[in-house]
């Protein structure tokens, strides 16, 4: 999850910067379609073609994660048009504790009192972050409205977490990843399809080709199959705290593409969510 949090923040930074010049469902669904692509020449390799085929028992449970994923991803890319990365990073931090209401709902998950702090100030600090320091715009609840458009996609997210654990029947992950990538390729290339062929794809600029390349393998394929791998052993509060140093990360990030970065007094708030992860993190 350390790895994961590294990773998924180069998606913000990237995505920021093409966001407007691809549709989100168009950009998604090339994605998804070349994560599961590679990830099924790996069970191949691998000799596991048996195992993917029976793994086909009740396929709608990769519908279910598909459209998590699905809403996810686009609405993601939605928000980053207007949302700077920073402010998507921190509204992606409000997950765990998302994610702690639905282990419970889901999986009956109880949590102690040191992770019901830890996600209060996790909170706190993507709040902080979200409304810019901004005391008037917090109590005016004045929230951009790529941030807005972002938040319903992590309550997405929030709920692929516990999701998968439930589902799973004792697949491989790898088999697992593969058709949960394959269901989510599928659905966006449904609802996306009138983009996907509107898309002048060779008038693209090499900067778009690279982001779709790192979101596809690095972002999706290799992220996916370490959340899964990470689901299947800690509990979903857990999980998603590592979701607290995505922030920390997408300033490195920006500070490496060169990007302006907020101001100091904003910065305060990432110090709050790495406070969390500490938190949630001690045995």
């Amino acid at each position: 999850m350390l790895a994961f949090s590294a990773l998924v923040a180069g998606s913000f930074s990237l995505g920021a910067q093409v966001a407007n010049e691809i549709a989100p469902a168009a950009l998604n669904a090339v994605r998804f379609a070349t994560a599961a692509t590679l990830m099924g020449i790996l069970i191949v390799l691998r000799g596991g073609v048996g195992a993917a085929v029976s793994a086909l028992v009740a396929p709608w449970r990769y519908g279910i994660l598909g459209a998590l994923f699905a809403i996810y991803f686009v609405s993601m890319f939605e928000g980053l048009k207007t949302a700077p990365p920073v402010s998507a990073a921190a509204v992606f931090t409000l997950t765990p504790v998302l994610s702690a209401g639905f282990g419970w709902l889901l999986l009956r998950q109880r949590m102690g009192g040191r992770i019901a702090l830890a996600l209060m100030l996790g909170a706190m600090g993507a709040l902080w972050v979200i409304f810019r320091a901004d005391i008037s715009a917090f109590l005016a609840f004045e929230v951009g409205v790529g941030e807005a458009i972002y938040f319903w996609g992590c309550v997405a997210h929030a709920a692929y977490t516990p999701m998968v654990r439930k589902l799973n029947r004792g697949e491989p992950l790898l088999v697992f990843t593969f058709w949960t990538l394959a269901a989510t390729a599928l659905i966006i290339g449904v609802y996306g399809w009138g983009d996907l062929v509107a898309t002048d794809w060779g008038a693209l600029r090499p900067l778009v080709w690279l982001t779709l390349g790192y979101v596809a393998v690095i972002a999706s394929a290799l992220t996916v199959f370490l959340t899964q791998f990470a689901t299947m052993r800690l509990p979903s509060s857990k999980v998603m705290a590592y979701t607290y140093l995505t922030p920390s990360w997408v300033l490195i990030w920006e500070m490496a593409l060169g990007q302006p970065l907020p101001p100091l007094f904003v910065l305060a708030g990432v110090g709050l969510t790495i406070a969390a992860l500490i938190l949630l993190l001690k045995d």
